[in-house]
């Protein structure tokens, strides 16, 4: 099956609205038994809307957060569930970009002082600073 322009979609949804639209000026402006028909003719062709639409949205793949249904189902406005989410995510980053920050300096400063109180181990703290292998002990080995 081909996929489905979503404008052919935003299309079903807009008769849809058309159809409920014309359902309710018949409604309101309802004379008695001779708008009986034309309702009964307006409801049929929302049913038929609603089928189409259906039909054209199966094959959709997009997937919405529930969150963000249950935001609009409150009323509210998803543009502001979108911009707290990225401040959310800004306010994230940042956080982790002062402790990657924090750990960059606790690593400069413990570099600093591993040389000047084993001045032996420079070549070694020069070596992993630089990105160079690590040397590891192994438990059998004799330290010397």
């Amino acid at each position: 099956m081909a996929p489905i322009p979503l404008e052919n979609v935003e299309d079903r949804i807009k008769d849809v609205i058309q159809d409920l639209f014309e359902i309710q000026s018949t409604v309101h402006s309802y004379l008695g038994p001779e708008s009986r028909d034309e309702l009964v003719h307006k409801v049929t062709q929302l049913s038929t809307s609603l089928a189409d639409l259906a039909r054209s949205s199966s094959a959709i793949t997009t997937q919405i957060p529930p969150e963000i249904i249950e935001y609009v189902d409150e009323g509210r406005n998803p543009d502001i569930y979108t911009r707290e989410f990225v401040e959310l995510v800004q306010r994230g980053n940042q956080e982790l970009k002062g402790k990657s920050e924090a750990f960059a300096s606790f690593r400069d400063v413990l570099s600093e002082e591993i040389r000047t109180a084993m001045p032996e181990l420079e070549n070694d703290v020069v070596r992993i600073l630089s990105g160079g292998p690590v040397e590891t002990v192994n438990e059998n080995s004799e330290l010397g």
